[in-house]
Protein backbone atom coordinates (compact mmCIF):
# COMPACT_ATOMS: atom_id res chain seq x y z
CA UNK A 1 0.00 0.00 0.00
CA UNK A 2 1.25 3.15 -0.91
CA UNK A 3 2.47 6.19 1.37
CA UNK A 4 -0.74 8.42 -0.54
CA UNK A 5 -3.49 5.69 -0.66
CA UNK A 6 -2.17 5.43 3.39
CA UNK A 7 -2.28 9.36 3.64
CA UNK A 8 -5.68 9.53 1.69
CA UNK A 9 -7.29 6.72 3.84
CA UNK A 10 -6.29 8.62 6.98
CA UNK A 11 -7.75 11.65 6.14
CA UNK A 12 -10.94 9.99 5.06
CA UNK A 13 -10.89 11.23 1.63
CA UNK A 14 -10.65 8.67 -0.40
CA UNK A 15 -13.47 7.66 -3.34
CA UNK A 16 -12.92 7.03 -6.49
CA UNK A 17 -8.82 6.02 -6.79
CA UNK A 18 -7.31 5.69 -10.34
CA UNK A 19 -3.45 4.88 -9.96
CA UNK A 20 -0.94 5.85 -12.73
CA UNK A 21 3.21 5.11 -12.87
CA UNK A 22 5.67 6.32 -14.53
CA UNK A 23 9.17 6.30 -14.84
CA UNK A 24 9.90 7.84 -11.86
CA UNK A 25 5.90 9.23 -10.44
CA UNK A 26 3.08 7.75 -9.52
CA UNK A 27 -0.39 9.98 -10.40
CA UNK A 28 -3.42 8.86 -8.24
CA UNK A 29 -6.51 10.79 -8.88
CA UNK A 30 -8.98 11.04 -6.20
CA UNK A 31 -12.20 12.32 -6.50
CA UNK A 32 -13.27 14.71 -3.03
CA UNK A 33 -16.64 15.03 -3.10
CA UNK A 34 -14.80 41.68 -16.26
CA UNK A 35 -11.71 42.25 -17.67
CA UNK A 36 -12.22 39.75 -20.47
CA UNK A 37 -14.44 39.60 -23.17
CA UNK A 38 -14.95 37.18 -26.35
CA UNK A 39 -14.83 40.56 -28.37
CA UNK A 40 -12.78 41.01 -31.47
CA UNK A 41 -8.94 42.37 -30.61
CA UNK A 42 -7.94 45.26 -32.44
CA UNK A 43 -4.55 46.14 -33.94
CA UNK A 44 -3.51 48.11 -31.27
CA UNK A 45 -3.83 45.14 -28.63
CA UNK A 46 -2.29 42.81 -31.23
CA UNK A 47 0.81 45.09 -31.48
CA UNK A 48 1.06 45.00 -27.45
CA UNK A 49 1.06 41.45 -27.54
CA UNK A 50 3.81 41.38 -30.20
CA UNK A 51 6.01 43.53 -27.97
CA UNK A 52 5.27 41.40 -25.22
CA UNK A 53 6.74 37.93 -27.00
CA UNK A 54 9.88 36.21 -25.11
CA UNK A 55 11.34 33.76 -25.81
CA UNK A 56 12.45 30.90 -23.66
CA UNK A 57 15.80 29.42 -22.95
CA UNK A 58 15.38 26.24 -23.81
CA UNK A 59 19.39 25.23 -23.90
CA UNK A 60 19.10 26.56 -20.31
CA UNK A 61 15.47 24.07 -19.28
CA UNK A 62 17.18 21.33 -20.41
CA UNK A 63 20.39 21.97 -18.32
CA UNK A 64 18.23 22.02 -15.67
CA UNK A 65 16.36 18.78 -16.16
CA UNK A 66 13.67 20.06 -17.74
CA UNK A 67 11.29 18.82 -21.29
CA UNK A 68 13.84 18.48 -24.18
CA UNK A 69 12.27 20.16 -26.72
CA UNK A 70 14.26 18.39 -29.13
CA UNK A 71 13.73 15.09 -28.24
CA UNK A 72 9.79 14.52 -28.25
CA UNK A 73 10.31 10.79 -27.80
CA UNK A 74 12.32 11.28 -24.17
CA UNK A 75 11.54 9.07 -20.72
CA UNK A 76 10.49 12.35 -18.96
CA UNK A 77 8.68 13.87 -22.32
CA UNK A 78 6.63 10.25 -22.35
CA UNK A 79 6.17 10.14 -18.31
CA UNK A 80 4.21 13.68 -18.83
CA UNK A 81 1.89 12.48 -21.58
CA UNK A 82 1.30 9.73 -19.14
CA UNK A 83 0.74 12.28 -15.98
CA UNK A 84 -1.29 15.05 -18.05
CA UNK A 85 -3.87 12.35 -19.72
CA UNK A 86 -6.33 12.45 -16.27
CA UNK A 87 -5.92 15.96 -16.25
CA UNK A 88 -7.15 16.34 -19.62
CA UNK A 89 -9.87 13.63 -19.57
CA UNK A 90 -11.25 15.96 -16.71
CA UNK A 91 -11.50 19.20 -18.39
CA UNK A 92 -13.19 17.29 -21.82
CA UNK A 93 -15.65 15.50 -19.76
CA UNK A 94 -16.19 18.38 -17.11
CA UNK A 95 -20.07 18.75 -17.75
CA UNK A 96 -20.72 15.39 -17.08
CA UNK A 97 -18.01 15.31 -14.02
CA UNK A 98 -19.48 17.80 -12.45
CA UNK A 99 -16.38 19.77 -12.39
CA UNK A 100 -16.23 23.61 -11.87
CA UNK A 101 -13.56 25.43 -13.35
CA UNK A 102 -11.72 22.32 -15.13
CA UNK A 103 -9.37 24.21 -17.10
CA UNK A 104 -7.69 25.57 -14.01
CA UNK A 105 -4.84 23.74 -12.61
CA UNK A 106 -3.14 23.87 -9.54
CA UNK A 107 0.17 22.54 -8.72
CA UNK A 108 1.08 22.70 -5.32
CA UNK A 109 3.18 21.09 -2.39
CA UNK A 110 3.30 20.56 1.38
CA UNK A 111 6.43 21.58 1.80
CA UNK A 112 9.22 23.62 -0.19
CA UNK A 113 11.66 21.21 -2.50
CA UNK A 114 9.22 18.52 -3.19
CA UNK A 115 9.25 19.72 -7.09
CA UNK A 116 6.37 21.38 -7.50
CA UNK A 117 7.74 23.89 -10.21
CA UNK A 118 9.39 21.31 -12.57
CA UNK A 119 5.89 19.67 -12.47
CA UNK A 120 4.14 22.53 -13.26
CA UNK A 121 6.73 23.86 -16.05
CA UNK A 122 7.27 20.30 -17.52
CA UNK A 123 2.99 19.77 -17.60
CA UNK A 124 2.50 22.95 -19.14
CA UNK A 125 5.28 22.00 -21.94
CA UNK A 126 3.80 19.12 -22.45
CA UNK A 127 0.02 20.10 -22.65
CA UNK A 128 1.15 23.05 -25.46
CA UNK A 129 2.01 20.47 -27.65
CA UNK A 130 -1.61 19.39 -27.51
CA UNK A 131 -2.80 19.94 -31.17
CA UNK A 132 -5.85 22.42 -30.24
CA UNK A 133 -4.55 23.34 -26.25
CA UNK A 134 -3.12 26.44 -25.38
CA UNK A 135 -1.56 27.11 -22.14
CA UNK A 136 -1.30 29.69 -19.77
CA UNK A 137 1.23 29.00 -16.73
CA UNK A 138 0.92 31.71 -14.07
CA UNK A 139 3.79 32.24 -11.25
CA UNK A 140 0.93 32.53 -8.10
CA UNK A 141 4.13 31.58 -5.52
CA UNK A 142 4.46 35.10 -4.59
CA UNK A 143 6.47 34.71 -1.99
CA UNK A 144 9.16 33.26 -3.96
CA UNK A 145 8.54 33.32 -7.78
CA UNK A 146 11.01 30.94 -10.19
CA UNK A 147 9.31 30.56 -13.14
CA UNK A 148 11.13 33.07 -15.16
CA UNK A 149 13.72 31.98 -13.87
CA UNK A 150 13.66 28.50 -14.90
CA UNK A 151 12.21 29.58 -18.35
CA UNK A 152 15.37 32.66 -18.70
CA UNK A 153 12.61 35.22 -18.90
CA UNK A 154 13.57 38.69 -17.36
CA UNK A 155 11.05 39.13 -14.59
CA UNK A 156 8.86 41.91 -15.31
CA UNK A 157 4.87 42.84 -13.75
CA UNK A 158 2.98 40.23 -13.05
CA UNK A 159 0.35 39.13 -11.01
CA UNK A 160 0.66 41.03 -8.09
CA UNK A 161 0.45 43.96 -10.10
CA UNK A 162 -2.09 43.53 -11.46
CA UNK A 163 -4.23 42.45 -8.84
CA UNK A 164 -2.92 45.63 -6.46
CA UNK A 165 -4.03 48.28 -9.25
CA UNK A 166 -7.01 47.97 -11.23
CA UNK A 167 -5.47 50.50 -14.32
CA UNK A 168 -3.30 47.54 -14.85
CA UNK A 169 -4.75 45.22 -17.89
CA UNK A 170 -4.48 41.28 -18.60
CA UNK A 171 -2.67 42.10 -21.21
CA UNK A 172 -0.20 44.30 -19.58
CA UNK A 173 0.90 41.09 -17.48
CA UNK A 174 0.80 38.82 -20.69
CA UNK A 175 4.02 37.20 -22.12
CA UNK A 176 3.89 35.54 -25.24
CA UNK A 177 6.58 32.85 -25.74
CA UNK A 178 7.76 31.32 -28.87
CA UNK A 179 6.26 28.27 -28.17
CA UNK A 180 2.86 29.20 -30.54
CA UNK A 181 0.55 27.81 -27.70
CA UNK A 182 1.97 28.79 -24.18
CA UNK A 183 1.63 32.34 -22.65
CA UNK A 184 2.84 32.97 -19.08
CA UNK A 185 1.93 35.60 -15.91
CA UNK A 186 4.85 36.35 -13.97
CA UNK A 187 4.62 36.68 -9.99
CA UNK A 188 5.33 39.89 -10.01
CA UNK A 189 6.94 42.21 -7.18
CA UNK A 190 6.76 40.98 -3.35
CA UNK A 191 4.18 42.15 -1.45
CA UNK A 192 3.41 42.50 2.05
CA UNK A 193 -0.37 41.97 1.81
CA UNK A 194 -0.15 39.18 -1.12
CA UNK A 195 -2.45 36.92 0.70
CA UNK A 196 -5.16 39.38 0.91
CA UNK A 197 -4.36 40.12 -2.98
CA UNK A 198 -5.29 36.51 -3.90
CA UNK A 199 -7.95 36.19 -1.68
CA UNK A 200 -9.36 39.60 -3.62
CA UNK A 201 -12.52 39.76 -5.47
CA UNK A 202 -10.17 41.02 -8.16
CA UNK A 203 -8.54 37.11 -8.33
CA UNK A 204 -11.91 35.91 -8.30
CA UNK A 205 -12.88 37.33 -11.14
CA UNK A 206 -9.66 36.63 -12.79
CA UNK A 207 -9.46 33.00 -12.10
CA UNK A 208 -13.42 33.34 -13.13
CA UNK A 209 -12.66 35.18 -16.47
CA UNK A 210 -9.35 33.13 -17.77
CA UNK A 211 -11.90 30.11 -16.92
CA UNK A 212 -14.26 31.05 -19.40
CA UNK A 213 -12.71 33.01 -21.97
CA UNK A 214 -11.32 30.73 -24.39
CA UNK A 215 -12.41 27.45 -24.04
CA UNK A 216 -9.38 25.83 -25.45
CA UNK A 217 -6.92 27.48 -22.92
CA UNK A 218 -5.43 25.32 -19.82
CA UNK A 219 -4.22 27.82 -17.28
CA UNK A 220 -1.59 26.24 -14.82
CA UNK A 221 -1.30 27.94 -11.61
CA UNK A 222 2.24 27.17 -9.67
CA UNK A 223 1.98 27.79 -6.16
CA UNK A 224 3.55 28.33 -2.64
CA UNK A 225 4.23 25.04 -0.46
CA UNK A 226 0.55 24.67 1.60
CA UNK A 227 1.96 24.26 4.88
CA UNK A 228 4.49 27.53 4.55
CA UNK A 229 2.45 29.42 3.41
CA UNK A 230 -1.35 30.54 3.28
CA UNK A 231 -1.41 31.89 -0.46
CA UNK A 232 -1.74 27.80 -1.85
CA UNK A 233 -5.17 27.08 0.04
CA UNK A 234 -6.38 30.51 -0.82
CA UNK A 235 -6.08 29.51 -4.85
CA UNK A 236 -7.07 26.08 -4.23
CA UNK A 237 -10.39 27.75 -4.10
CA UNK A 238 -10.48 29.03 -7.08
CA UNK A 239 -9.22 26.31 -9.36
CA UNK A 240 -11.10 23.12 -10.29
CA UNK A 241 -8.04 20.79 -10.35
CA UNK A 242 -5.44 20.00 -7.93
CA UNK A 243 -2.34 18.48 -8.29
CA UNK A 244 -0.15 18.27 -5.00
CA UNK A 245 3.46 16.79 -5.76
CA UNK A 246 4.66 14.62 -2.88
CA UNK A 247 8.83 14.01 -2.88
CA UNK A 248 9.22 10.23 -2.27
CA UNK A 249 11.29 9.02 0.93
CA UNK A 250 11.08 12.49 2.05
CA UNK A 251 7.74 13.96 2.69
CA UNK A 252 6.53 12.57 6.08
CA UNK A 253 3.26 10.89 5.99
CA UNK A 254 1.50 13.06 8.21
CA UNK A 255 2.42 16.14 5.99
CA UNK A 256 0.64 14.03 3.71
CA UNK A 257 -2.31 14.15 5.71
CA UNK A 258 -2.33 17.70 6.52
CA UNK A 259 -2.27 18.71 3.41
CA UNK A 260 -5.18 16.39 1.98
CA UNK A 261 -7.52 17.45 4.33
CA UNK A 262 -6.74 21.30 3.24
CA UNK A 263 -7.52 20.33 0.39
CA UNK A 264 -10.64 19.00 1.15
CA UNK A 265 -12.86 20.75 -0.03
CA UNK A 266 -11.96 20.98 -3.89
CA UNK A 267 -13.60 19.16 -6.45
CA UNK A 268 -10.16 17.30 -7.93
CA UNK A 269 -7.22 16.52 -5.59
CA UNK A 270 -4.69 14.66 -7.58
CA UNK A 271 -0.87 13.30 -6.13
CA UNK A 272 1.95 13.07 -7.94
CA UNK A 273 4.92 11.18 -6.40
CA UNK A 274 7.97 12.38 -7.35
CA UNK A 275 11.54 12.13 -6.97
CA UNK A 276 11.04 7.77 -6.89
CA UNK A 277 14.26 6.43 -7.59
CA UNK A 278 13.26 2.33 -6.54
CA UNK A 279 10.80 0.03 -7.55
CA UNK A 280 7.28 0.17 -6.98
CA UNK A 281 4.45 -2.68 -6.11
CA UNK A 282 1.00 -1.03 -6.27
CA UNK A 283 -1.87 -3.66 -6.35
CA UNK A 284 0.44 -6.53 -8.06
CA UNK A 285 1.89 -4.69 -10.57
CA UNK A 286 5.71 -3.71 -10.98
CA UNK A 287 6.91 -0.87 -12.23
CA UNK A 288 10.66 0.09 -12.64
CA UNK A 289 12.20 3.86 -11.86
CA UNK A 290 14.98 4.85 -13.50
CA UNK A 291 16.93 8.04 -12.76
CA UNK A 292 15.02 11.12 -12.41
CA UNK A 293 14.35 13.10 -15.09
CA UNK A 294 16.28 11.30 -17.62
Amino acid sequence: MSIIENALKKAGKQDELVTISNEHEVLQQVRIDTAFTNSHVDNKERQHDADQLVSIDWALLENNGFIDRTNTKSQLAEEFRVIKRPLMNNIQGSEANRISRSNLILICSSLPGEGKTFVSINLALSIANELDKKVLLIDADVEKPSISKYLGIKQSPGLIEYLEDDKVNFKDILLKTDLASLSVIPAGKRHKFSTELLSSQRMYLFADEVSRRYKDRIVIFDSPPLLVATQAQVLAELVGQVVLVIAAEETPQAVVNDSIAKLSHCDVVMTLLNKTQKDIDIYGYHYGYGKYGQ
